[in-house]
């Protein structure tokens, strides 16, 4: 059943303040909107349970992405596209180059936004992972003022987030420290372009004297929430990259994770694919010779 028009209220206050403060009168009550790419999906399929939306699709303050001497700063409201197209993401941060290039099809990519991927929660979102790996902050903007959360731990299980209702995400930040890692990135789907991932994959590693200094990864569609495996990355720091690592990161990663079967996989095939990005990604870090 298609949802009514006349069920729901749309607003577009115009400015920051004005959205945050109608937040902050009515919590709970509005469903902030960009562009829309998840929430009309529920709505054509009746599903979408709120009844009062506010647009924050151009704002300008969630606009644009900004480049400081430490950091870059990532508009909620930029698109896939934008994220795409950027020369300084493409060249320091490439996984979230790939992510925006693997997210649905180019009418997604000029819609979907990454604040919306964040809050949208979906375990199997393609940005995600990248954001664990990059170890992102998040800037969240009330009428109460602004606070700056790892993104790391952000989401606390499906579909939950430490997010008030009164507030919003203005921002991602991106520390540039990452000068000399392998960045790696890898999406297992039913199809090669505009497949919802059964696993991905993004990881950062650097070697010195061959032996890894430093590593992250994260993987989704392998838990309620976008994961990043601490453990699996503490047991690997220190270590050369030998047959018996590749096999004991195997287990460890697919032990780390909490897979399910749906209609797109299975958790048995979901955790050994999991193990082997893992393996695959410290192949390729040994192979490369990358040293921070």
């Amino acid at each position: 059943m298609r949802s009514d028009p006349a069920d729901f209220e749309l607003i577009a206050p115009g400015t920051l303040q004005a959205v945050v403060s109608r937040l902050a009168d009515e919590p709970g009550q509005w469903l902030p909107i960009a562009g829309g790419t998840d929430v009309m999906v529920q709505y054509a399929a009746g599903k979408l349970s709120a009844r009062k939306l506010i647009s924050i699709w151009n704002l300008t303050e969630l606009q644009g992405i900004e480049v400081l001497p430490g950091e870059i700063r990532i508009g909620a409201g930029c698109t896939y596209t934008e994220l795409r197209e950027h020369d300084v993401i493409a060249r320091e941060f490439p996984l979230l180059t790939s992510a925006a290039r693997w997210t649905g099809g180019i009418a997604n990519q000029n819609r979907g936004t990454l604040g919306g991927n964040i809050v949208n929660a979906s375990p199997a979102a393609d940005s995600l992972p990248a954001l664990l790996a990059y170890e992102a902050e998040l800037l969240v903007v009330s009428v109460r003022g602004e606070r700056r959360i790892p993104y790391l731990g952000f989401h606390t299980g499906y579909k939950k987030m430490d997010l008030a209702p009164d507030e919003l995400i203005r921002a991602i930040s991106l520390g540039r420290t990452f000068s000399g890692y392998l960045h790696h990135a890898r999406k297992v789907g039913a199809r090669e372009a505009q497949a919802i991932s059964k696993v991905c994959i993004a990881a950062l590693g650097s070697l010195r004297d061959n032996v890894i200094e430093d590593v992250r990864i994260a993987l989704g569609s392998v838990a309620p929430v976008p994961l990043r495996l601490t453990a699996v990355e503490q047991m690997l720091k220190g270590k050369t990259v030998e047959p018996e690592l590749l096999r004991l990161a195997r287990k460890t990663a697919a032990a780390a994770i909490q897979p399910i079967d749906d209609i797109r996989s299975t958790a048995k095939y979901r955790a050994a694919v999991a193990g082997n990005l893992v393996a695959e990604f410290l192949e390729h870090l040994r192979d490369s010779g990358n040293t921070a």
